[in-house]
This record gives structure tokens, sequence and C-alpha cells, in this order.
């Protein structure tokens, strides 16, 4: 399992007090799960008193937005990239980067996309961070959509109701990844990871158009 902050440790060294608790509450949600996290085990995970965390955290619900919020900065930063790797010129490319993107950065930190995506555990609507760097990945998506349609690429008008069911597909394959359902319902023959990114590619090539063919000329 890696994550993004795998290197960190969650002791604490001074004048990084915060990073530290942002860390130890990580560990622990890997461990055993959101519910059962505490600001005062934060606080004996970094090695620090029960009153520390105080300084930087009101309650748990903050000590979780901030680790939602340096959450998302990086799978903002990985769908960016993944958009500008792009090769071509087609926007629908585009569209399916953020959903390789999007599923491979789920597969590789599952706690982080867990609490990014798990909207009880933190305080999404006081965020303005975690709104910011949702809205530019929102904004990659719909510029894409936009201009597919514009360019008569897309099978359906409808590019909300295509977006949403792509949001739905990449993260229920993202759940159905972290939470091992793969052992089950894997393709024969490929990997969890391979199914994933298969299932992704077949649903980009339903929403595709496919290009007009005119009969050859006959003399």
């Amino acid at each position: 399992m890696s994550e993004d902050q795998g290197k960190d440790r969650p002791s604490y060294h001074h004048g990084n007090l915060r990073q530290a608790l942002i860390n130890a509450a990580v560990q622990l949600v890997e461990e055993d799960g959101p519910a059962n996290v505490s600001v005062r085990e934060v606080a004996k995970r970094a090695g620090v008193s029960p009153g520390a965390p105080f300084r930087h955290f009101s309650n748990k619900t903050a000590l979780m937005t901030a680790v939602a919020e340096q959450a998302m900065a990086r799978f903002r930063l990985e769908i960016v990239n993944a958009v500008e790797a792009v090769i071509t010129d087609d926007p629908v490319d585009r569209f399916a980067a953020v959903g390789v993107a999007y599923l491979r950065w789920a597969i590789r930190n599952p706690t982080h996309f867990q609490i990014i995506s798990t909207r009880s555990l933190i305080d999404w609507e006081n965020s303005e961070p975690l709104r910011r760097d949702n809205d530019a990945v929102r904004l990659l998506v719909e510029a894409a959509m936009l201009e597919a349609r514009r360019r008569n690429l897309l099978q359906s008008n409808d590019i909300m109701e295509t977006q949403i069911a792509a949001r739905a597909l990449v993260y229920g394959l993202a759940r159905m990844y972290i939470d091992g359902h793969f052992a089950q319902w894997a393709i024969p023959g490929q990997t969890a990871e391979d199914t994933v990114q298969t299932v992704l590619k077949n649903y980009i090539s339903s929403i595709r158009r496919a290009p007009i063919t005119l009969p050859e000329e006959t003399i």
C-alpha cells in the first residue's frame, strides 16, 4: 500500500507539530479506520501532550479537514499533470486522462482517498482550499466536455449526464479496488489494476461518437 505521505514519520519535530499531527491522523485512519481516530490518540501517536493538538485544530473534524486539504492539493496536481501530458488535440482524450489519473491516485493513496471522499469526516463547506482544488478539477473536466460537444465528438450532447456517469464509474471502481472486491470481480487473466483501466477504456469508447465513413465513389 502506497501513500503520498508514506515517507513522513508521525513523530513530532520542533516547529513541525501541525504536519506531525496530520501524519499521525493518516496513519491511524489507515490502521483502524476513521471512526476510531481521536485527537487524544493522534497526540499520543505524535508523541505530544493531549492538549498540544488544540494549538492547531479545535476538534477532530478540523484535523481531518486539514488532512483532506493536503490530499486534495496532491490529487489536483495529479490530475493537472495528467491532462497536460496528453499529446493529442482530442478533448475526449483529456477527459479520459482525468479518469485514469483519478483511479491511479486513489489506488496509490487509499487512505487519503477515503478521507476526501467521506464528507462526514470533514468540514467541506467551510474549507476554501478543498472547494478551490475540487473546482479546478471540475473545470478541467467541463472544459474538455464542452469542447468535445462543440466538435461533435460525443454520442450524447448532455455533457452533465456524461460527467455524472463518469464520476460514478471512477468512484465506484476506486471503492471496489480499495475494498477488495476485485478478488472476485477482476477480469480473468487481468490484475485488478488492469480491470479498472479496461472498464474505464470501454466507457470512454461508449461516449465517443464513431467517425462517419463516407462510401467510396463509384465511376
